[in-house]
């Protein structure tokens, strides 16, 4: 074939397109557009770039977009008129800009600095706060294992619409519902608690509010998409119009955003605002190609978290119908698998690694290599330890090595060290040991729930909002695990306003105290009601609020009183009431339990008011 150097850039670049995928057309794709730089014809130079992203892309390999992206955008700022009179293409870089950025986490090739370097340019393009950029910066600063930043962009990454809104402080009486009604539901973040004595409390600071962007030029000027906030509903609604693409190149798949966000609060220790970060999905109001499936393993591990075992099973089933085929799902492979082995279907949970083992040898990237290799460990070590471990599974040649039947245990053996080198990779790129320490704690996981039936797949198909195989309420005088539903039928009992928030608390007012009501322990088992006095007192009356509280816990029994400083001059005087119910709670006696930290609270908080 002829290239370039027997003839012009455009015939040499219609013909690399001609070719079939793989790196004699990437290579040739690469020299046109060097060419085109030499010559000084910025518009081929484009041209060809894009064909060799799509090129990467088509393979799989995302980490190699960095240095095409890094030029197209170099081209664009030079020649600001580039892409007059092509959006498609306009959008296109956007998108892959993200992309880029994105493959950082996919891969230990990239450096943090080619990473980080996009992603300041899409910020000066975006503005620093527009949405894309901090769910960026999130997920970046989540990757590390900087969890305070990773939340505090967080807050700036969701909108009313779409995710959790920004988190109340608990301790701001102007931020609680009245005492009639219920207020919407939100996401928050309280301080740490102490109780017991009284003595100061750290806070947390307030998360900042999202502010909206548009694309800018860094040499000025607006060159973006007509419409940069636009909701879309599902794939092909992404393709309607030039602002409704540039909107979905720039935040990415706005039916997919409640699964990312729901990963990242399961990631953190939240499982019951990972699931009301799912709802927009269950509920219809946005979707795409991907969906329910990709939602309801996202689901997995939250619902098996907070009891509600027969519903992750049925979820289970019907993701993995599709995600046991289909190429793109491997990275959601991992979360079936540790599904199986933290519900207690362990034989299930084999076969489908031993099915699912050969996508190993190519994986869509490390991470998801090294999350599958983790998973597949954990379930080994667990089955192992049920007496499985002489079960042999077939694994096909891979790299050096022939096909084998090799048993659990040395499986298992083997993809934990596949695990750990992956993750060491990984920390060796990030200057941290945050993902070590990550596939450590999975590999220690132990399982959380006793094993429910799998529906048969032909069961599974319609997603009541009230699951059938979940059980049904109790009877007043039946003992029954401490559930959110519990709680809150004993504050409709009680006639009670309250707001329910989306990690499961429940919040009120009552007179001059602002409560909340929250399940503890592994299990939930344990039932804490902490009180906010309304009134604040100056920090300089710190002696006297502590010999206040000491006073109080002498005198009364509940609640146990303490002093929480959040460090803006005043003093929050709190208190706890917490009721160990391991053995469970019949629903009459949970009024009793509530009324009684209600009506202590309430004078806890009457006698602050009454202070001089």
């Amino acid at each position: 074939m002829t290239t370039f150097s027997d003839r012009g850039l455009a015939d040499a670049l219609a013909d690399a397109r001609d070719l079939p995928d793989g790196e004699a057309r990437c290579a040739e794709l690469e020299r046109i557009a060097t060419r085109a730089d030499a010559t000084g014809d910025p518009r081929t130079g484009m041209t060809a770039r894009f064909a060799l992203i799509e090129a990467y892309l088509h393979l799989g390999e995302r980490w190699r977009l960095v240095e095409p992206v890094r030029r197209c955008l170099a081209a664009l700022d030079r020649t600001p008129g580039l892409l007059d009179g092509r959006p498609g293409d306009e959008v296109g870089l956007r998108r892959h800009q993200r992309q880029a950025v994105e493959a950082l986490f996919g891969t230990p090739r990239i450096s943090l600095d080619q990473a980080r370097s996009l992603l300041d340019d899409l910020a000066e393009r975006l503005g620093p706060d527009a949405e894309p950029v901090a769910e960026l910066r999130c997920r970046l600063a989540d990757h590390l294992g900087d969890e305070p930043t990773a939340r505090r962009e967080y807050a700036r990454w969701h909108d009313d619409r779409s995710g959790p809104p920004p988190r109340r402080d608990p301790d701001r009486p102007e931020d609680q519902p009245g005492p009639a009604g219920r207020a919407p539901r939100h996401d928050r973040e309280g301080p740490a608690e102490q109780s017991g004595s009284a003595g100061p409390e750290r806070g947390r600071p307030a998360a900042p509010d999202p502010v909206a962007a548009g694309w800018r030029s860094r040499r000025g000027g607006d060159v973006a998409a007509a419409a940069f906030g636009a909701d879309v509903a599902n794939e092909s609604a992404c393709r309607r119009s030039v602002g409704d693409i540039s909107s979905r190149a720039s935040h990415g798949c706005p039916g997919c955003a409640p699964a990312r966000r729901a990963e990242l609060l399961a990631g953190w220790g939240e499982p019951a605002a990972a699931l009301a970060a799912l709802r927009p999905v269950f509920d219809g109001e946005v979707g795409c190609t991907d969906q329910p499936e990709r939602a309801l393993a996202a689901a997995l591990l939250p619902w098996l978290r907070t009891g509600a075992a027969a519903r992750a099973a049925r979820a289970h089933v019907r993701a993995y119908r599709r995600h046991r085929r289909e190429r793109t799902a491997f990275p959601l492979l991992a979360t079936h698998l540790r599904y199986c082995a933290l519900g207690g279907h362990l034989d299930h949970g084999l076969d489908l690694l031993a099915e699912q083992l050969p996508r190993l040898d190519q994986p869509a990237d490390d991470l998801s290599a090294m999350e599958f290799a983790a998973a597949g460990a954990l379930l080994c070590g667990l089955a192992v330890e049920a007496g499985l471990g002489g079960r042999r599974v077939h694994r096909a040649g891979h790299g050096p090595g022939p096909a084998a039947e090799v048993d659990v245990a040395t499986l298992g053996g083997q993809l934990q060290s596949l695990a750990i080198e992956l993750a060491g990779s990984f920390d060796a790129r990030n200057g941290t040991g945050h993902q070590s320490g990550r596939i450590a704690s999975w590999l220690a996981e132990r399982p959380v729930a006793e094993p429910v039936p799998l529906p048969d797949q032909d069961d599974v198909d319609d997603w009541p909002d009230d699951d059938p195989a979940e059980p049904g309420s109790p009877g007043e005088e039946d003992p029954a695990p401490l559930s959110l539903a519990l709680l809150t039928a004993a504050l409709d009992v009680r006639g009670d306003g309250y707001a329910v928030e989306p990690d499961g608390t429940v919040v009120g007012r009552w007179g001059e105290a602002v409560i909340q009501f929250r399940r503890l322990g592994r299990r939930g088992e344990i039932l804490h009601a902490r009180v906010v006095a309304t009134r604040r007192l100056p920090e300089t009356r710190r002696a006297e609020a502590y010999a206040f509280c000491n006073a109080w816990n002498h005198d009364r029994l509940l609640p146990a009183a303490y002093v929480h400083d959040p460090g803006d001059g005043t003093l929050v005087l709190a208190a706890d009431v917490t009721t160990d119910l391991a053995y469970g709670v019949a629903p009459a006696q949970l009024v009793v339990l509530v009324t009684a930290a209600v009506s202590t609270g309430a004078a806890y908080a009457e006698a602050v008011a009454a202070l001089p």
